[in-house]
């Protein structure tokens, strides 16, 4: 097959873009060109952006991301830029109006229109194996992500995913096996399920949810070392997933569950469907039946209506909680969402910062506390890559470029991509140093 030139392609946003610009990097290489990806000087005649439209900050990087290449197709170090993805599966005639400099733009899964724009070669004599399933990974090759359904169903007052990505869709449980395999083919060991909401895998094929089939059958492959599971949602969560956490040894102890707030008002203005009691109780659940478990979760401050004493509930529920790791957010008004409708965005931004911050402050501070109980114990530890005087690696608890890391001094000359048992010697707020046991 003929050669054609460099595409270099730029992801912003989530993990889930991530999988499909691969997805698109490999349908592309299929075609003749080489691929490049998140480049520091980008060299290819072709740009492609794959955009995130989530919440304003998001949107406001992808905005300035077009504008930069833009600016760099005017001076002529690139010939052609497109935009794909979330903001403009949401913003399409809008921008298309606004940046005229861009020459094509793509709504989040329209693959193939891409493929149209750039391709130069006649797609009937590209022989492309499998193009649901095979990827060109861009992450360290010892870890993947594995996106095993697309859509959200549920609907949050403040979410615009929905708007962006549809109805939820499952993605054929065969068809996921089958990617599983070709990524241990790879030399993939560690796999990040990712769903919008991974709990409701299997709902809108039969009407059960099947996560706890997926995830056992996963574990079955050979060659699949770690799964570790994002993003569920705490509303109806499939018990029969614990059991398989607990008794699968490549299953990891950890789950990210977004909760979002403990206050009953806040959580019925959310539209969330579960109540502070309900919330309470799953955490004690999850706590008995997977022990040990690492819980992840996302809260958000400064919803409207939020009053000083649901704030207050929110920093007593983390206090009580004590989640091995956190992530928060001060609220925005999305365009289109039911809050944007229903309610007044009435808790001044310095409010939102305060109590943003206050909450952060207290997670800082469990954190430390929860990594320095892990000093002296030895754990089981994968290394991602060697910086300055350390190899820097993880552990199940652990998930790539959002959690903890573990450092590990470089005189030892470890083998990426390697596991090994790792005694903990030392730890700060939000990492652990460690030296290896042989």
């Amino acid at each position: 097959m003929k050669k054609r030139g460099t595409i270099d392609f730029i992801t912003l946003g989530c993990s889930k873009n991530l999988v499909d610009t691969e997805r698109l990097m490999a349908m592309c290489e299929a075609r003749g060109f080489h691929c490049t990806h998140d480049s520091e000087q980008p060299s290819g005649e072709v740009v492609v952006i794959n955009t995130c439209g989530f919440i304003a900050d998001a949107k406001e990087e992808s905005i300035n991301t077009i504008l930069e290449f833009c600016q760099a197709k005017e001076e002529g170090r690139v010939r052609q830029v497109f935009v794909m993805g979330c903001l403009s599966e949401r913003y399409l005639a809008d921008l298309e109006a606004e940046i005229p400099e861009v020459d094509g733009w793509y709504g989040k899964f329209d693959y193939e229109g891409v493929i149209k724009a750039i391709n130069t070669i006649d797609t009937k004599d590209v022989e492309v194996t499998n193009e649901a399933v095979e990827r060109k990974l861009t992450t360290p090759a010892h870890y993947a992500y594995l996106k095993i359904s697309e859509g959200c169903d549920r609907h949050c007052a403040y979410c615009a995913i929905p708007l962006i990505t549809g109805r939820h869709r499952s993605r054929p449980m065969d068809e996921i096996i089958s990617e599983v395999r070709w990524l241990v083919g790879q030399g993939v060991k560690e796999f990040q399920v990712i769903a919008q909401e991974l709990t409701y895998y299997g709902i809108d094929l039969d009407g059960h949810q099947h996560i706890a089939e997926l995830v056992e059958r996963m574990a079955d492959v050979e060659g699949v070392e770690w799964i570790r599971l994002h993003y569920a949602y705490p509303t109806h969560f499939p018990m029969d997933l614990l059991r398989v956490m607990r008794e699968r040894k490549n299953v990891c102890s950890y789950l990210d569950i977004a909760l979002q707030h403990i206050s009953d008002s806040m959580l019925q203005r959310m539209q969330r469907n579960i109540t502070k009691q309900e919330t309470y109780e799953l955490i004690e659940t999850l706590r008995r039946e997977v022990p040990g478990i690492c819980l992840r979760t996302t809260l958000m401050v400064g919803f409207p209506g939020e009053t000083d004493e649901d704030f207050q509930e929110l920093m007593d529920f983390v206090r009580w909680a004590r989640f091995e790791r956190m992530g928060a957010f001060a609220y925005s008004e999305e365009d289109g969402t039911p809050s944007a409708r229903l309610y007044t965005d009435d808790v001044p931004a310095e409010v939102k910062q305060q109590r943003l911050d206050r909450l952060m402050r207290l997670q800082q501070r469990i954190s430390a506390e929860v990594e320095e109980a892990k000093v002296g114990s030895v754990m089981r530890t994968i290394i991602d890559r060697q910086e300055g005087d350390y190899f820097v690696g993880r552990t199940e608890f652990c998930s790539p470029e959002v959690d903890p890391e573990v450092l590990i001094p470089a005189k030892e000359c470890l083998e990426l991509g390697r596991f090994y048992n790792v005694k903990m010697t030392d730890s700060e707020a939000f990492d652990l140093f460690g030296t290896t046991q042989y």
